[in-house]
């Protein structure tokens, strides 16, 4: 643990004094203050990946049809994965009309 400097010594000993009071902020404005804290720590990061060429123009062809760019597609897809929201597809529907079945090579 980080020591603490006499500053931060002297927060924490008013605090266990029990002479820290509420700082008097609205609900809103207390609201507010949290949504920023919590954008703050959702800034976008770089990502590399490689995609097999094939992959990528379906990807590409996908989101012509979208109407988006790839790159948000496969941001919007990744983003619903990891939140639990994206939904498979019942193995007896078929494919997308216009997709080619082709043979995949290994990963």
């Amino acid at each position: 643990m980080i020591p603490l400097d006499e500053f931060e010594k002297e927060i924490l000993a008013e605090y266990d004094n029990g002479g820290l009071k509420p700082s008097g902020l609205s609900k809103v404005k207390l609201a507010k203050f949290k949504a920023t804290a919590t954008v703050t720590f959702l800034k976008e990061k770089r990502v590399n990946i490689r995609l097999t060429a094939p992959d990528l123009m379906d990807i590409q062809a996908r989101a012509l049809e979208e109407g988006m760019p790839y790159q948000t597609l496969i941001a919007s897809v990744l983003h619903k994965f990891v939140s639990g929201r994206l939904v498979e597809r019942s193995s007896n529907l078929a494919p997308r009309s216009n997709a080619t079945p082709r043979k995949r090579g290994t990963a």
